[in-house]
């Protein structure tokens, strides 16, 4: 942004205009430092990492009374939780409750994963995976609703499955209004095919209800989908500079899970496979210099600032891990700032070091 006012210099005012414009410049000089110093304890502290730990595919959303809301998946799977903080930071000490538990027996009673926190029509929503206590990997999408304005209160009912074309595995389930119109994202094995999730779209009658066709937007077919398990997984959406942006995560839960993109036009038909193109290359990998491996499942907040955008995802803090990675515990909550290109197109850039912790 140009600092120059280039403001009209009136005949009968131009000395005064010269001889103010000159002594403000000697004051901004004088004072820029002080100003640097005033605008910098403005600004919010610097990202805690890891900020929640033990907790993956973490989702932030920041509501409309200024507070962001904090819900992921725990190790135990048996449970869902709530956090609310007024800084990002803040997330890292508030107080966590369980906001439902899993059933002993029967559906929902196993592999509770990935919530989502959404506001929806004045309700509260919680989309989230799970299976039936006897049988566990049967793992499909299920709804919560809460009318509280308040979701640490109040009662959350269970809406029942959403329903898609194939009782299939299923989950990873994510929400966004685009137009006017309420789309489902989520991750499906499709019967006949030779991987274990594609990312598949559908418009929504209601919040717990698909109407009209299914789409699959993409499928892992590149080399980094396909490592471990040919996955693609975890969609979610951020919208910007007349695009629709859409991750996920691709590849087997180590140090090979990484984020993919999808990119549409924001005039594009968006239930068309056609308006979406793929990126060649991962776009958020495990980095060897932070120390920091398979990063993934990520959403997006903002900053404090209400348009800094801020990048939130989960990541372990070694490479080698012993068992299944699914009982591994140490995927953290983490969080950086999104960067963008000069073409619109954000910049990912790699997960960052972790930081001493503080107070929040």
């Amino acid at each position: 942004m140009s600092r120059d006012p280039h403001l009209p210099h009136l005949p009968t005012r131009r000395l005064l205009v010269k001889g103010a414009a000159a002594a403000g410049a000697l004051a901004a000089a004088s004072a820029t430092p002080a100003l640097a110093a005033l605008s910098a304890s403005r600004e919010a502290a610097p990202f805690v990492n890891p900020l929640v730990l033990q907790r993956a595919d973490p989702h932030i959303t920041r509501h409309t009374d200024g507070r962001y809301y904090f819900t992921a998946t725990v190790p135990e799977y048996d449970r869902i939780i709530l956090r609310r903080s007024r800084t990002l930071n803040g997330l890292a000490t508030a107080a966590e409750s369980v906001i439902w538990r899993a059933h002993a027996t029967g559906p929902m009673g196993a592999h509770i994963w990935a919530p989502e926190l959404h506001r929806i029509g004045g309700k509260w929503y919680i989309y989230f995976a799970s299976a039936p206590a006897e049988d566990v990997w049967a793992i499909r999408i299920w709804v919560l609703e809460n009318a509280n304005a308040d979701p640490f209160q109040g009662t959350w009912v269970e809406r029942g499955q959403i329903k898609t074309a194939w009782e299939t595995f299923s989950l990873d389930a994510t929400t966004f209004k685009h137009r006017g119109t309420r789309y489902l994202v989520w991750a499906q094995h499709e019967p006949g095919m030779d991987n274990n999730t594609a990312l598949w779209i559908s418009r929504m009658a209601n919040p717990w209800t698909l109407t009209g066709p299914q789409v699959r937007l993409s499928t892992p077919e590149l080399d980094w989908e396909c490592v471990g398990y040919k996955v693609n997984e975890g969609p979610y959406v951020l919208q910007r500079h007349g695009r629709v942006f859409l991750t996920y995560s691709a590849s087997a839960t180590d140090h090979h899970y990484c984020i993919g993109l999808l990119t549409a036009d924001a005039d594009s038909d968006l239930m068309a496979a056609a308006s979406w193109s793929k990126s060649q290359a991962p776009v958020f990998t495990s980095n060897d210099t932070t120390k920091q491996y398979g990063p993934g499942h990520n959403c997006f907040t903002v900053a404090e600032d209400g348009h800094s955008d801020v990048l939130v995802y989960h990541a372990r803090q070694y490479k080698e891990i012993t068992g299944d990675p699914l009982h591994d515990p140490n995927r953290h909550t983490r969080i950086q700032k999104l960067g963008w290109k000069p073409d619109g197109t954000p910049d990912f850039g790699i997960p960052v070091a972790d930081t001493a912790k503080g107070s929040a």
